[in-house]
């Protein structure tokens, strides 16, 4: 599959900060503050939106890598904003900048990676991994 996506695209999505997204429900924290791991997979969700309409039927992206630094604290109901864009393509390795914002003030940043797999493909892989 010879797949060139364009580069510089870009994607922003709002999110308000729930109780399911804070560090003492997931675990990851004794404060009530968005967790880590919550504005991770926010990441994670806006950079595969941003390229799934572009992908081959039966095609989609897995998260191979995510480096950020969580900057600020959040509180709950805040809204936020996750912007992701498409720096880099490897073949089927996709490289976004992400950047997260609560009003003006940057609460994360980062650098995320995605492969681009076959679904089925992919599933066939699991289920034999599953079967060792």
């Amino acid at each position: 599959m010879a797949l060139q996506l364009p580069i510089g695209i870009e994607m922003e999505q709002l999110y308000v900060v729930s109780e399911k997204d804070l560090a003492t429900v997931i675990g990851s924290g004794d404060v009530d503050v968005l967790a880590t791991p919550a504005m991770i997979a926010m990441i994670e969700n806006v950079a595969k939106s941003l390229v799934e309409d572009k992908l081959p039927a039966g095609y989609t992206t897995v998260g191979i890598r995510i480096d950020v630094r969580h900057i600020n604290p959040v509180p709950l109901g805040a809204k936020i904003t996750v912007k992701v864009r498409l720096e880099k393509q490897e073949d089927k390795k996709l490289i976004f900048k992400a950047e997260v914002f609560w009003r003006e003030l940057k609460i994360g940043e980062g650098t995320h990676e995605r492969y681009v797999v076959k679904k089925d493909r992919f599933m066939d892989k699991v289920k034999k991994l599953a079967l060792r």
